[in-house]
């Protein structure tokens, strides 16, 4: 953890604040994706399939924020922050091949390890600043998560500029594919522009899940289970919603989930502020 704040921290913060915003707009992908695909009759999922397929991501992605934090205290933010955006763009590289609904299922499990980037970006600013400033830098890290705002607003224009308005509905295979290659050269940028820092203090993996026997750790992530969980399910569930009860286009459905994402990234700047 560093004493002061220096020209390195705020370099660093910016670095990871931009990983993870584009690993926010993955990690929200299907959102817009799944929609577009039974909307044109593509594939024919249920609405229980199509909750799987929704859900299937940020399940992964909570699930797994644990072991990346602890990872990210043992070799670093730099490497591990690297290491899951190359890792998550073969999947979702690879969901554009895909053809049956266990495929994408499997294939958004995979993707889904994205989401606990946040685990990583949270750990790696932590140690950049020093503790009465690091409720402002992790709220401005957080704001990364107008990721989803960017999917909503500007996947569904893509998809129909690319499927020329439905025109060629199976180019949809594309998107995917630039979310991967953004992942790519996201993933490089990161690793050239940021230097690799871990926590001054050696831990065992025992004394690294020590935290878990504070109640205001358990608490604290109930807070967060109902709060950013709601916000992450409307995030996505807002563009079917709009489509099926309002008869929207996907692009003004997007549109209309963005005015939801935004504030929401916004305004968390100003509470790590608020907290300092």
């Amino acid at each position: 953890m560093e004493t002061i704040v220096t020209n390195r921290s705020h370099r660093m913060l910016a670095f990871n604040t931009v990983a993870f915003t584009v690993c926010f707009a993955a990690w929200m992908f299907n959102g817009v994706m799944v929609t577009f695909l039974v909307e044109s009759a593509i594939f024919r999922w249920t609405s229980v399939q199509i909750g799987w397929l929704l859900g299937a991501p940020v399940l992964v992605g909570s699930v797994m924020r644990l072991p990346v934090g602890i990872l990210t205290d043992k070799f670093g933010g730099r490497w591990v922050m690297t290491a899951i955006m190359i890792l998550c763009a073969v999947p979702m590289y690879f969901l554009s091949h895909s053809n049956s609904f266990f495929s994408f299922l499997f294939l958004s499990l995979a993707f889904g390890i994205i989401g606990s980037s946040f685990a990583a970006g949270v750990a790696f600013t932590s140690v950049w600043y020093p503790k009465n400033r690091q409720g402002t830098a992790l709220g401005i890290f957080a704001s990364g998560n107008l990721g989803a705002a960017l999917t909503t607003m500007f996947a569904p224009r893509v998809l129909n500029q690319l499927t020329d308005n439905g025109a060629n509905p199976d180019r949809w295979r594309e998107l995917p594919q630039i979310y991967a290659a953004v992942l790519l050269g996201s993933a490089v940028i990161y690793f050239l522009g940021t230097i690799n820092k871990k926590p001054q203090e050696v831990k065992t993996f025992a004394q690294r899940l020590l935290p878990l026997k504070e109640s205001r750790v358990w608490r604290f992530g109930l807070y967060y289970f109902f709060t950013f969980g709601s916000f992450v399910a409307l995030a996505q569930w807002l563009i079917p919603y709009y489509v099926n009860v309002y008869s929207m286009s996907i692009v003004s459905a997007g549109f209309m989930a963005t005015l939801f994402s935004l504030p929401a990234g916004v305004i968390r700047a100003v509470g790590g502020w608020l907290s300092d």
